[in-house]
């Protein structure tokens, strides 16, 4: 029953703030968004062998939920530096394979696609300042996908695609228009892909419990 505590907890936090939350008072904004994210960490920290570059990829990105709130450029750094650290992990427990090298083609085609589209609005928009950061951002969110499908982990798997998938519906809402229920997409499939990402270590940490198992 412990175990599933703090999942409830996330997942009622979560949902609280998603749908709950319409208030002005920005430190009681930015505190309810944060217990979700503080307890994703606890969670991925209280695992058998908590893998320390995810531990600190999910508290670069809480850093990230922070500060956005107050101005979107250096909330795109801590993110972009939380992305880092999940690349660096990945790699490391990932299981490198030329085979897999054909999954480049549809992160490459997505970063193309968005990168050209964000271009040319934030071109026409007058907001040339934002390129580079927000290019260099989806080149990196396209680098974590690839190295999580190295991983043959089907939790960062679908971690990974619902992170992209919350960036993009951000960064479209902001630069290219408004979407449709687009703050309560970006924050489930952000929590969510946080969550999935946190919840991976559990299955590395069983497959690496196997493996140091002497045969009898």
């Amino acid at each position: 029953m412990k175990k599933v505590l703090i999942p409830i907890g996330i997942l009622i936090s979560s949902l609280f703030y998603i749908f709950l939350v319409d208030t002005n008072n920005v430190w009681f904004l930015l505190i309810t968004k944060l217990i979700p994210m503080i307890l994703i960490i606890l969670y991925a920290s209280r695992q058998v062998r908590p893998i320390k570059s995810i531990l600190i990829g999910l508290a670069f990105c809480t850093v990230g939920d922070a500060l956005i709130i107050f101005s979107f450029l250096p909330g795109l750094v801590a993110f972009l530096i939380g992305h880092l650290f999940y690349i660096y992990s990945f790699i490391k427990i990932g299981h490198f394979s030329w085979n897999r090298l054909y999954m480049l083609i549809p992160f490459t085609v997505f970063g193309v696609y968005i990168g050209f589209t964000l271009i040319s609005s934030l071109t026409s928009n007058g907001e040339e300042a934002f390129i580079l950061p927000v290019i260099l951002y989806l080149i990196i969110i396209s680098l974590m996908g690839f190295a999580a499908f190295q991983t043959q982990n089907k939790y960062l798997y679908f971690g990974s695609i619902l992170f992209i998938l919350s960036d993009t519906v951000l960064a479209w809402n902001k630069f290219i228009g408004d979407l449709l229920y687009s703050g309560e997409i970006i924050m489930i499939t952000y929590y969510s892909a946080q969550f999935l990402i946190a919840h991976s270590l559990t299955v590395q940490n069983y497959k690496q419990h196997k493996t140091s198992v002497p045969k009898e």
